[in-house]
This record gives structure tokens, C-alpha cells and sequence, in this order.
């Protein structure tokens, strides 16, 4: 898992490098069927991460490449799920806040994750065995393994309850059951709304910089594994609210149901 762990953390990182070479530049924009955006950046990750993930002789789940169906999938022990560029339309504002999402998928459950943030080189990853997570600021793109694992930070969610209740909201997305649901919680507690694009709402609570991150808007695989994973591995929960249980993944609709990320 170690192993798994570090193809995964370095595969980020050059994928990163690769987004800011085209970030520093003029960003040309295209747009898929489901009007999504995407740039030259999602597709160089892409590469990028697959030529690394590749390795692993475990098959992957990309935002970025063909999704085999659900007979070729459904007996998958174990597979990535990526993101090559999560916050694509933050990546078109240049506001700093995308990231690139890598998960390993093990009997439908998030065990390992890694966030990485190319533009403040911020890296969120789990321990190989899922029990602890932690942050590095990476000063160069030179990726030595072992300097990572020593200088990073393990993080904490919120560790006792505030006068304030910290709800996180996307920049991108904000409708009306989100506000309602926000409305309720504010009617027995002080809250206050943090906004963040992509993944990074994931961290944010597995950090302790907010208790609860509603998803009442569609979201993908890709979009929640790795952040999954970090929380779990802290003790928050992500949690499908027409079950109560965990997100599932490699699912055969490979859309998520509405969640909740509570500490």
C-alpha cells in the first residue's frame, strides 16, 4: 500500500507541474456534451496520471477517459478513481483553487487518497493504511517520497464544538435545497458560510476549517473519492443521505447521490 500510496502522491504532483505550464499561458477552453469545460490542462494531467497509474496493474476510473461499462467494471476488486483536474471552471478564473484527485477504490470504498493543490504546491493524502491524514507544502516539483513522509503535518478535524458552526459552500454552486437545509441549521445554531471550489471542501472539515459540507448538486466518482478517503481517515464522515451510509463507489451509475460531510 505504501507503494500504491507514493505512485499515487507523485503522479499528482507532475500532474500538477503540467496544469501550471498551461495556467502561466493563454487558457483555450473547449466544452463536452454535458457542457462541462475542458482545457489542454485536464487533458496533460490526464496523461500524465495514467502513465504513472498504469504501473499499478490496477484499472482506473477517469473523469478524462473512456468509462468501460458497468459488465466490464462490476467485478473490480480494486481501481483508481481520478480527477485530473478537479475545478476546471476555478481553473478558468485562475482563482487558485483546483486540484488534482487521486483514490484507490477497494470493495467499493475510498482506502487511500491524495489532493493536490499545483498553484500553492498543498498536498492532502492518507496514510497507507488509512488510519491518519496529512498535509505537506511542497517547495519545488522535485518529488523525494521519503522527504514528504517525514516533513508532512497530520491533520485533525474540529476537535470540540464551537460557538460557530462553519458550514462550507462551493463558489461554483449554491441552490436552493442547499439553502434550505442551511436555513434549518440556522435556526439552533450561529453559522457562518466558508467557500471553497473543488476537493478542497473535503479538506477543509478534515482540517478542522469547517464542521459540515452539504452536496445537494450533482457531483461524479471522481469528484468525492480522494476527498473521501482523507476524511475517513480522520474520522469524518460522508455520508449518502437517502442511506445514511458511506458513498459507494464503481458503482454502476458512476453519479453520486446527495451527501452530506459532517464531523
Amino acid at each position: 500500500m505504501r507503494e500504491l500510496l507514493s505512485i499515487a502522491i507523485i503522479a499528482s504532483v507532475k500532474a500538477g507541474e503540467a496544469i501550471m505550464k498551461v495556467y502561466s499561458n493563454k487558457i483555450d477552453v473547449v466544452y463536452k456534451e454535458d457542457e462541462s469545460p475542458l482545457t489542454l490542462a485536464d487533458k496533460n494531467a490526464n496523461k500524465i496520471i495514467n502513465k504513472y497509474l498504469v504501473k499499478s496493474k490496477i484499472p482506473i476510473i477517469s473523469e478524462e477517459n473512456k468509462i468501460l461499462s458497468y459488465e466490464e467494471r462490476k467485478n473490480w476488486k480494486q481501481c483508481w478513481i481520478v480527477d485530473p483536474l478537479d475545478g476546471t471552471k476555478e481553473f478558468i478564473k485562475r482563482n487558485g483553487e483546483f486540484t488534482v484527485n487521486i483514490a484507490l477504490i477497494k470493495n467499493n470504498k475510498p482506502i487511500i487518497g491524495v489532493i493536490y493543490v499545483p498553484v500553492s504546491k498543498t498536498l492532502y493524502f492518507t496514510s497507507d493504511n488509512s488510519s491518519k491524514s496529512y498535509k505537506a507544502l511542497l517547495k519545488t516539483n522535485t518529488i523525494i517520497i521519503d522527504e514528504i513522509f517525514n516533513n508532512a503535518v497530520e491533520i485533525f478535524p474540529t476537535q470540540k464544538n464551537n460557538n460557530i458552526l462553519r458550514i462550507v459552500g462551493s463558489r461554483s454552486h449554491l441552490n436552493d435545497t442547499t439553502k434550505n437545509y442551511i436555513s434549518k441549521i440556522e435556526k439552533k445554531n450561529k453559522i457562518k458560510i466558508v467557500s471553497k471550489g473543488s476537493s478542497l471542501k473535503f479538506c477543509l472539515v478534515a482540517e478542522g476549517g469547517a464542521e459540515i459540507y452539504p452536496r445537494f448538486a450533482p457531483t461524479m466518482e471522481w469528484d468525492t473519492a480522494a476527498g473521501q478517503a482523507i476524511c475517513q481517515a480522520v474520522g469524518v464522515k460522508v455520508i449518502d443521505v437517502t442511506t445514511n451510509e458511506p458513498l459507494k463507489y464503481n458503482k454502476q451509475n458512476l453519479l453520486n447521490p446527495h451527501f452530506l460531510v459532517t464531523n
